[in-house]
């Protein structure tokens, strides 16, 4: 471009001046990370990467910082369903993914960038991430953060945007917010004559008594949840949806990612005058 301005924010499309351009006017880089498990009949295995990919771009743009290629396999063992069952479901091991995303961070840094924003799409990553993220923090001295942009019991900023009651979790797995924020993506990667409005059960080793409505860990007893257990999705998920898509449409799923990346690129803006001293800079572990 004229003002030599890089056509692209994503580092992925870019040579290294154009990389350059970006860290002379910011420590700032967003780093998407997302899975690759079954979301239904209906949607793709890509669907949280998707949200994390649609959520950083845009936030990119609004705050003029680069982001990385997105991450696409992140912690989902409960998503494998059975042998030779085509799901597709593609699962790292906890120490896996905090290894590959420790180096990635890493390299990052060792580039000059200061403050790190992983944009995460999967909500089953936060369960492992927390040492990666204090790892980062302690030996580097990088502001390091975890954006979640996703609803499931906490519907936050997309209140009075989504269609269906909380007793139908909109939120929830291939549910309407899900269906349509890939609607908003790509409406060809959504198939609604696959969709099915179904809802979380406990499963059936579980006594009669023990009762579960959504996909978190916890189990409600005697109208108390102070119990989680290790449950495979297909134990408490007959379809994979937990919830309703029938109401998705690609209008809520455009607003959902444009309230999600504005409200992440606000909080760029707070993070720009922010004094971050990184104590380790050089990789020096990397092979």
């Amino acid at each position: 471009m004229s003002d030599g301005r890089p056509f692209s924010n994503c580092i992925l499309d870019l040579a290294p001046p154009d990389i350059a351009w970006f860290r002379e006017r910011s420590d700032i880089i967003l780093v998407p990370i997302g899975s690759c498990e079954q979301h239904g009949a209906h949607l793709p295995i890509g669907t949280d990467t998707i949200t994390a990919l649609e959520v950083s771009r845009r936030a990119a743009a609004k705050a003029d910082v680069p982001y990385t290629a997105p991450f696409w396999a992140g912690y989902s063992p409960q998503h494998m369903r059975e042998t030779e069952s085509s799901v597709g479901t593609i699962t790292l091991r906890a120490e896996t993914l905090n290894a590959v995303l420790y180096d990635i961070l890493r390299s990052l840094i060792h580039h000059g960038w200061n403050k790190l924003i992983l944009v995460n799409g999967h909500g089953s990553n936060v369960k492992v991430l927390d040492p990666l993220l204090r790892r980062i923090k302690y030996e580097t001295g990088a502001l390091v953060a975890l954006y979640k942009p996703y609803a499931e019991r906490y519907i936050g900023i997309l209140e009075g945007l989504l269609e269906n009651p909380p007793e139908e979790t909109p939120g929830w797995h291939a549910s309407e917010l899900e269906t349509s924020q890939v609607m908003a993506h790509d409406a060809r990667m959504v198939h609604m004559d696959r969709a099915a409005d179904d809802r979380a059960q406990a499963p059936s080793w579980l006594p009669k008594s023990f009762l579960k409505s959504d996909g978190a860990p916890d189990v409600q007893f005697e109208g108390y949840q102070y119990f989680s257990f290790p449950m495979d999705h297909g134990e408490f998920s007959r379809t994979g949806v937990i919830g309703n898509p029938m109401t998705a449409t690609p209008e809520k799923g455009e607003e959902a990612l444009e309230r999600f990346s504005s409200h992440l690129a606000r909080a760029i803006d707070e993070f720009r005058g922010l004094s971050v001293e990184v104590r380790r800079r050089e990789f020096e572990e990397r092979v």
